[in-house]
């Protein structure tokens, strides 16, 4: 809309433009406050419908939290796969040598399946993982047990 036309260029002269007595509708009273005031008072619908996450801490961290680093048996049939491409399987005993431990894996969890003999060489398993292994006709290994 060109400014010619704009009401305000009607009211010119009048200092209240229509508004009434005394300075009803500038500064900021007609908008509730400066910038972030009533969010807790008089604008407190207008945080509910549309800034809910306003106020408050959100989640929780916890400091001393420890994550194990873990492979499931779909994982461990790609390491496999990938050491028998490259050439670096050991074998003992018929069963393939694959030691997580020296990787950083300190645990063998159960998903997926197995489907060769292998020689696990990791710290924790669950007892799904070891069935499976088992019944492949490997078995699992702690690190200790295998120097001695």
């Amino acid at each position: 809309m060109p400014t010619r036309f704009r009401k305000v260029r009607k009211r010119r002269g009048s200092r209240t433009h229509g508004w009434g007595q005394i300075g009803q509708h500038r500064k900021t009273g007609a908008k509730g406050g400066r910038g972030e005031a009533g969010k807790h008072k008089h604008k407190w619908t207008w945080i509910l419908k549309y800034d809910r996450d306003y106020f408050g801490k959100h989640g929780f961290y916890r400091p001393n939290r420890r994550e194990v680093k873990s492979i499931n048996l779909l994982q461990l049939t790609t390491v496999v796969e990938n050491l028998e491409k490259k050439g670096l399987l050991k074998t003992v005993d018929d069963k393939i040598v694959v030691d997580l431990n020296s990787i950083g894996v300190k645990k063998i969890i159960g998903g997926g399946r197995i489907n060769k003999p292998l020689l696990v060489i990791v710290e924790k398993w669950t007892k799904t993982a070891e069935e499976k292994i088992k019944e492949a006709g490997g078995e699992i290994v702690k690190p200790e047990e295998l120097k001695v």
